[in-house]
C-alpha cells in the first residue's frame, strides 16, 4: 500500500514508511535507516516548488515514523544540490506579488523547521556542488560528511538576496562560527572541503567513492543506539540555544529523568552487568 507524508500526521497516529512512494526525489529504507536521494543529477539535483513542498511534509511524517531511526540525505552524480531550480523557481518568483513570495520563503523555512524538529538524527553525505539550498539542506542536517572536492556556497548575495534565508543567520554562526558565517554569507564565496573540515562544518571528510557507505555506516550506528534518547539529545541541542544555563541544565534534568524511565535504560544496565553490549530497541 502507498502511505503519503500527510498521511503519517493525521490524528497524531504512528506509522511506518518503508513503503513511502516519494514523487520528486529517491527514498529507501534499509533496515532503519531511511535515504533520501536528490535525483535530478544532470541539473546537479536542483530543487522545485514541489521537491521543497514533498520535503518538509516528509521531514514532518517522520516525527511519527516507527521504523525509521536515522537519515541520510545525498545527491545523484557527483553533485549534492546546486539550490533552487533557476527555470521552476527563480524565474517565476521575479513575478509574484509580496504575499506569494512571503508564502514560499515560509514554505522554504518550514522545511529547515521540519529537519530540525524530527526525531532522528539526519546524515548529510556531500560532494562536489553544494550551494544555495542544497548548502542550506546540508547545514539543518545534524551531521555532515564532505569530500575534498566538495564546494559549500550560500550564494544568495550573489543573486542580489540577503544571506539570511532559511534560518542561515542562526544556524551556520553555531557551527562555523559568527565570523566565518559573515564571510560566507556577505560574500556567497565556497568554502572548500578542507576549510568545512577545518571550520566544523563538516564531521568527517572521505574520499568521494567511499562517502556514500561511510555515511551508511554512521546513519546504521546511530539507528542501532537508544533512538528514544537520540532524539531528546537532537531536540535539547535545539532547544538550549535560547536559554540561559542554569535553565538549560533544569531543562536537562528533566530530560534525563524521562530518558531514565525507558527500557532501553534498563536494558543498558542488564547488558553491563552481564558484560555483555546492550542491544537498544528505542523504547
Amino acid at each position: 500500500m502507498t502511505k503519503t507524508a500527510d498521511a503519517a500526521l493525521v490524528s497524531g497516529n504512528r506509522t511506518t514508511l518503508a513503503d513511502y512512494r516519494a514523487q520528486h526525489f529517491l527514498w529507501q529504507v534499509d533496515g532503519k535507516v531511511a535515504t533520501i536521494v536528490l535525483n535530478r543529477p544532470e541539473r546537479k539535483n536542483p530543487l522545485t516548488f514541489a521537491s521543497y513542498a514533498e520535503l518538509r511534509d516528509l521531514f514532518r511524517a517522520l516525527t511519527y515514523a516507527t521504523d525509521v531511526n536515522a537519515v541520510v540525505v545525498h545527491g545523484a552524480g557527483e553533485n549534492f544540490c546546486s539550490g533552487g531550480d533557476v527555470h521552476d523557481i527563480i524565474e517565476p518568483l521575479i513575478d509574484l506579488p509580496m504575499p506569494e513570495l512571503l508564502m514560499f520563503t515560509r514554505m522554504t523555512g518550514d522545511l529547515v523547521k521540519a529537519m530540525r524538529h524530527c526525531p532522528q538524527p539526519i546524515v548529510a553525505a556531500i560532494d562536489g556542488v553544494c550551494a544555495g539550498a542544497g548548502a542550506i539542506v546540508a547545514m539543518a542536517s545534524d551531521l555532515r560528511l564532505g569530500t575534498q572536492r566538495s564546494k559549500v556556497a550560500f550564494l544568495f548575495t550573489r543573486v542580489g538576496l540577503a544571506g539570511c534565508d532559511m534560518g542561515a543567520c542562526a544556524l551556520l554562526p553555531r557551527i562555523i562560527g559568527h565570523g566565518r558565517a559573515s564571510e560566507l554569507l556577505l560574500t556567497g564565496r565556497a568554502m572548500s572541503g578542507d576549510e568545512a573540515h577545518a571550520w566544523g562544518f563538516y564531521n568527517r571528510v572521505s574520499e568521494p567513492q567511499a562517502l556514500l557507505a561511510k555515511a551508511a555506516a554512521l546513519a546504521t550506528e546511530l539507528a542501532s543506539g537508544p533512538t528514544f534518547a537520540h532524539g531528546i539529545t537532537k531536540k535539547m541541542l535545539h532547544q538550549e540555544w535560547n536559554m540561559g544555563i542554569d535553565e538549560a541544565i533544569e531543562a536537562e534534568a528533566q530530560a534525563q529523568a524521562i530518558c531514565m524511565a525507558t527500557r532501553d535504560f534498563g536494558r543498558a544496565y542488564e547488558a553491563f552487568a552481564a558484560k555483555q553490549r546492550p542491544v537498544f530497541e528505542g523504547d
